[in-house]
């Protein structure tokens, strides 16, 4: 797999992840992802090169310094994913997203928009254009490799900060042909489907999920899948807000994690449905 990273501001190295290995033809390992480093910053870029390399299962394949030289790299090297930055010189970070959205040649691609500016326009722009997730710059550099991992792998991934700008634009103007699933729709789902579908809503990474529920991140992905499958859903963002027009959950900013499974606050607990 490919991946195009970019970036704005250092992260710090992390213990490196070791993914099953296998051999194979045209690349080092079928398993590993490959990122392409596109930001304006070079030292940024240096930074970003120290900590992807440092894990086994992904490798720098190159470094683009503007949106131009993003798509043109993007091109070159087919990526499988695409972590972008949005401002950089010339061609921004969402132009260099739609051209290689738009791109037939790289439909196996995929963008995870990476930014310091979470703004619901930008947010908007980001997922209009095809990216496939959207994280703030304040995330953790394990927070962050793991959604490399997750859009790699075909997930869709937001941030709680963009998850609440999906549901508030996304309810008050329904895009033209998405599903607008009511609450007699989620009756197709099980109880454990709805249970995770509202997690989803909340803005919680799989693993979170699989955390809360004792369960492993694969069971909880296959619930998530299940759920969107029977709603029509075509990816994670648009589950969540079927998961709020459909009444499953209330209009309200996502909560953040809540203390660790098993605790006194956290015990039995799951997300809040409307009463």
């Amino acid at each position: 797999m490919m991946v195009l990273f970019a970036a704005e501001q250092a992260v710090p190295p992390v213990v490196p992840h070791h993914a099953p290995h296998r051999t194979g033809t045209g690349r080092t390992d079928p398993m590993t992802i490959r990122v392409l480093l596109a930001d304006g910053q070079a030292l940024l870029r240096a930074t970003f090169r120290i900590l992807v390399d440092s894990c086994h299962d992904m490798e720098v394949v190159g470094e683009a310094a503007d949106g131009d030289e993003a798509v043109r790299l993007a091109r070159t090297h087919r990526p499988d994913l695409v972590l972008m930055d949005i401002r950089m010189p010339g061609t921004d970070g969402l132009a260099a997203t739609s051209a290689i959205c738009a791109d037939p040649e790289l439909r196996d691609t995929r963008v995870l928009i990476l930014t310091t500016y979470e703004i619901d326009e930008y947010v908007a722009q980001a997922l209009r254009a095809g990216a496939s997730g959207f994280l703030g710059k304040d995330v953790t550099a394990d927070a962050l490799l793991a959604g490399v991992r997750t859009v790699a792998a075909g997930e869709s991934l937001l941030s709680p900060l963009a998850t609440r700008t999906v549901i508030t634009r996304f309810l008050a103007a329904p895009v033209p042909g998405s599903p607008a699933a009511m609450p007699g729709d989620l009756a197709a789902l099980t109880a454990r489907e709805r249970e995770v579908m509202a997690w989803v809503a909340e803005g919680h990474s799989n693993e979170e999920i699989a955390e809360r529920l004792v369960a492993s991140p694969l069971t909880v992905r296959t619930h998530v899948h299940s759920a969107m499958t029977k709603l029509g859903a075509r990816d994670r963002a648009q589950l969540v807000v079927i998961a709020y027009r459909s009444g499953l959950m209330e209009v309200a900013p996502p909560s953040r994690l809540s203390p660790p499974p098993g605790s006194p606050a956290t015990a039995g607990a799951g997300p809040t449905p409307p009463r």
